[in-house]
């Protein structure tokens, strides 16, 4: 079954000491499009390799994954103080002390309050990264695996959509075959009544009448059209069996069924035909606009 390049997928893990979720979304897109948002601080060597995870899972398409790591702060975090703030503000706090003589004795206490000589540590944000790895990864890897369902599952649905409207012209098609077999003699006894007078004159010339209305007549049949478009369905109606990514093959097949329906309206000059040749061509837009989100 074809895969839809429409796809969602998300998961959150959680213990106590850590929140884990990831989000991925797919869309349509002609190439490999990635939009991936990691935590701040994020080692490189595990965004490389969350990155061949991607491409792993996701052959093509606009995709958007989103990654938040949290900690618990109660027991992952620490006051940090930062010294040289702290120091510069003593030796204001002290400045300020004599000049003003008053006593000095609280100045570290003050100082510590002050903005900025202390901040919230995570204990080594990169050293959480790798402790929680296998979590993190696990997270990934199961959004990926959502989403790569959500896309088979839409897929699925996908291909019985368009076979279903391969089907609609396969209908059109065999209703073509009875009209079409009336047309022809129709055609030549048109060409018949109209060279009627001509054919009594003993001076013309009736073999080469005769194959005028031969050349005439080729060049208004659509046997060929008719086989080939007939192909081209058979061909669509397997790829849509098949269990790999087709998208741009299909896309191909309707462009190619677009010029033999093109052609058995443009030679088929007959009304009740373009009629059903409409409908061909609605269908096969159907089918064009929905190849263009098949993996």
């Amino acid at each position: 079954m074809p895969i839809s390049m429409t796809g969602f997928g998300t998961t959150l893990i959680e213990n106590d000491e850590i929140i884990v979720s990831t989000e991925v979304k797919t869309l349509n897109s002609k190439f490999f499009d990635l939009g991936l948002r990691l935590p701040r601080s994020f080692p490189n060597d595990k965004e490389i390799e969350l990155r061949n995870l991607i491409k792993e899972y996701l052959e093509r398409g606009k995709i958007s994954i989103s990654v938040d790591f949290q900690t618990k702060l109660a027991a992952n975090t620490a006051v940090k103080i930062n010294q040289d703030i702290v120091k510069a503000y003593i030796e204001s706090l002290k400045e300020v002390a004599e000049k003003m003589q008053v006593n000095a004795d609280d100045i570290l206490r003050l100082a510590v309050q002050m903005p900025d000589s202390t901040s919230q540590a995570i204990n080594s944000e990169d050293n959480l990264f790798n402790t929680h790895w296998e979590i993190i990864k696990k997270s990934f890897v199961d959004a990926l695996q959502k989403c790569v369902h959500f896309r088979q599952t839409e897929g699925k649905a996908l291909s019985k959509v368009l076979e279903e409207q391969g089907r609609k012209i396969e209908g059109y098609l065999l209703e073509i075959e009875p009209l079409d077999k009336l047309r022809i003699p129709i055609i030549k006894q048109k060409i018949e009544q109209k060279f009627g007078e001509l054919l009594q004159n003993e001076a013309f010339d009736r073999n080469r009448l005769e194959q005028e209305m031969i050349f005439y007549v080729e060049k208004v049949d659509i046997s060929e059209e008719k086989d080939r478009l007939t192909q081209h369905l058979k061909l669509l109606f397997e790829k849509l069996k098949e269990n790999e990514a087709n998208g741009r093959v299909i896309n191909f097949i309707s462009q190619e069924m677009g010029r033999e329906i093109n052609t058995i309206g443009s030679k088929a000059n007959d009304a009740a035909i373009q009629h059903l040749v409409v409908k061909m061509k609605e269908e096969l837009e159907k089918i064009k606009e929905q190849s263009l989100n098949i993996l």
